[in-house]
């Protein structure tokens, strides 16, 4: 979310701005359940290389 304070405003708008940001509904994504979900065969800053090649 984006907020603009515009040269100008009074500090009531802005906090009044600033707090919309701060209680809009936020995305929660739970990043510890991919924790640990590949297994790796062999180094991947080998298999990274591999990819990289394949475009040649």
């Amino acid at each position: 979310m984006i907020t603009k304070v515009k040269k100008g405003m009074q500090k009531k708008e802005i906090d009044s701005l600033l707090e919309k940001h701060k209680n809009s509904k936020k995305r929660k994504i739970d990043l510890k359940k991919y924790c640990g979900t590949i297994q790796l065969i062999e180094d991947p800053l080998v298999t990274q290389k591999q990819m990289r090649n394949e475009w040649k």
